[in-house]
Formats: structure tokens, sequence, C-alpha cells
């Protein structure tokens, strides 16, 4: 994938991901590595952003590379009236690498269609978080031992969640089956449900939690975001329609891990923080190690990594 953008997780074969996710294993025993020594990375996020902006960079910085960019498109000429191809032309010039968080869908993939250096899409509207789902993979991988024939719930906001559409796209790989949990308002999109049929691949659709994760792998919590909703009443009615507790853990797989992309508001509940099942925090770590691996093969420095 040298000198590639990564705007979907389809951008990946299952071989491409299963070699990133190998090099992110030799990344976390071994992080201080100095691969992107002499390289820039422009971290440009047009929305907020805490642990992906903050994971790049720590990647960035534990490669010994550079970071530029911003943090919001009001600390840009973006506020100036700036077009997206002017800012990407223009960074581009500054940098050997983009990473770019946007809130229109199709962003990504049109910046990079129009810049000279690779784009890595770190989240695009309600569309895709491919890193995000790099990090899932490898979180998934680490604790259950594969990726094959896993049990995924996903609960909460299917509709709009980026992350779930990364992670069902990728997860289809694997021959993984899926149960989604979900108010009727926030139902997984018609067309990734076709896509599973179209592959043979089993889903479930409910909208009670407790009861539907007992025979899980994964259990993947999302928040209802509320950036996402142009009306105001249909949020307040969701906002809060599932909340996992400790004790809804109880008579599940010893091997069941809770995932969540983070951050959280009030669908975890904090006494399921101490639980053996609960990864979040792990999972946030593990995109340091993730991202490290996605930018080393994207700039081709792969034979640097010892």
């Amino acid at each position: 994938m040298t000198n590639k953008s990564l705007v979907s997780i389809n951008d990946l074969s299952t071989d491409e991901l299963v070699r990133l996710l190998d090099l992110a294993e030799r990344f976390e025993q071994n992080p201080a590595q100095p691969v992107l020594d002499g390289r820039i990375v422009a971290t440009l996020f047009f929305e907020p952003s805490t642990r992906t902006r903050l994971s790049f960079e720590s990647a960035v910085n534990r490669l010994g590379g550079r970071v530029i960019g911003f943090s919001e498109a009001a600390s840009s000429s973006v506020a100036k009236g700036e077009s997206l191809k002017d800012t990407i032309l223009t960074v581009a010039n500054y940098s050997d690498l983009i990473v770019m968080r946007h809130p229109i869908e199709g962003s990504a993939r049109w910046a990079a269609e129009m810049s000279p250096v690779p784009i890595v899409n770190a989240g695009d509207g309600a569309n895709q978080h491919p890193t995000q789902t790099m990090l899932d993979l490898y979180s998934i991988r680490k604790t259950q031992g594969t990726l094959y024939n896993q049990r995924v719930v996903m609960v909460g906001d299917l509709k709009y969640g980026r992350t779930v559409h990364s992670l069902l796209l990728a997860m289809a790989q694997f021959n993984a089956s899926f149960v989604f949990i979900s108010p009727k308002e926030l139902q997984m999109p018609l067309e990734l449900k076709q896509f599973l049929n179209e592959r043979g691949l089993r889903f479930e659709e409910h909208t009670e939690l407790a009861e539907n994760i007992k025979d899980a792998d994964i259990v993947y919590m999302t928040r209802v975001q509320r950036e996402r909703f142009s009306d105001p009443m249909e949020y307040e009615r969701v906002k809060n329609a599932y909340v996992l507790r400790r004790h809804m853990l109880e008579g599940t797989k010893p091997n069941m891990r809770v995932l969540h992309p983070l951050p959280r508001v009030n669908e975890i509940h904090v006494d399921v923080d101490d639980s053996p099942k609960a990864y979040y925090f792990t999972q946030a770590l593990n995109g340091v190690f993730a991202r490290m691996a996605i930018m080393t093969a994207i700039l081709g420095l792969t034979d640097r990594v010892k």
C-alpha cells in the first residue's frame, strides 16, 4: 500500500489487513523506533477529536517524525472561506502524509483524488473510519486469538456510526456473524445488510440489550451521536436507549470483551470499568500501534522497522 491513500477499509485486502496487524504487533513490542525520522505528517481535523488526533500524534512522535496541522476548522483558513481543495493542495506542500477528519461523507475520497500526498481518512461524517477499524481488529485479534468466526454484537447508533460501518465491512472478510441492537430509528443501513446477505453472512436485529449478548465474543458499544442529528427531538428520544451495566455481563462467555470507540456518554456504566471483560481503554492504546503501522506502510518504510 506504499503511497496509497487509506480512505475506506475496503481499500485493504485481507492479506494487507493481516500484514498491518502483524506490523502493529511489532510496534507494540518495540514502540520507540525512528522510522519516520525526516518525515512530516499533517493532521487536519475539521471536527473535534481527542483519541484519534492524539493517538496519531503520539504515533508520529514515537516514530521520530514531526506533526503539523490544526485541531478545529475555526483555527484554520477554512474559517476565512478557504475551500477544502485549496487547504489540501497547500498543506500537501508542507507534508509527506495528511491525516484528515471531516464532517462531510465522501470528503476523504475527494481529498485523496486531488492530493499529491497520501490521505488517511480519520472519519468522514457518518461514512467510514478505517484507522479505528484497524485498532478494533487488532483488539479483537489480541483478545480472541483470531479474527475468524467471531460473533460480534453492535449496539447503539448503527445508522450514523461510521465505526460500526467500517468494522462490519472488515469483519465480513473473516466470516463473522453479527447481532445488531438499536432503536428502530438507528438501525444498520439497508445497504450494509444487503452486503451481508450477498455474502451469505448471518445477522440478527433486536431492540433489547441484555438478553442478546450472552453468546457474544465481542460487544461493541457506541454512543448516540448528537452531532449527526438534524432534529434535536429525535436525539432526545434515543440518546439513552442502551446502558450496559456490570450485572448484564453475568453469564456471558469467558472470552467476551466489551469494546467502544469512545468517547462514551452514558452507554457503558462506570461499574463495568473494573470488569475483566472491559477492554475499551486498552483498545484506545492499541490505536497508537495500529496507526504507527498504517503510516509506516503507506510511506513505504516497513524495511526500517526492527
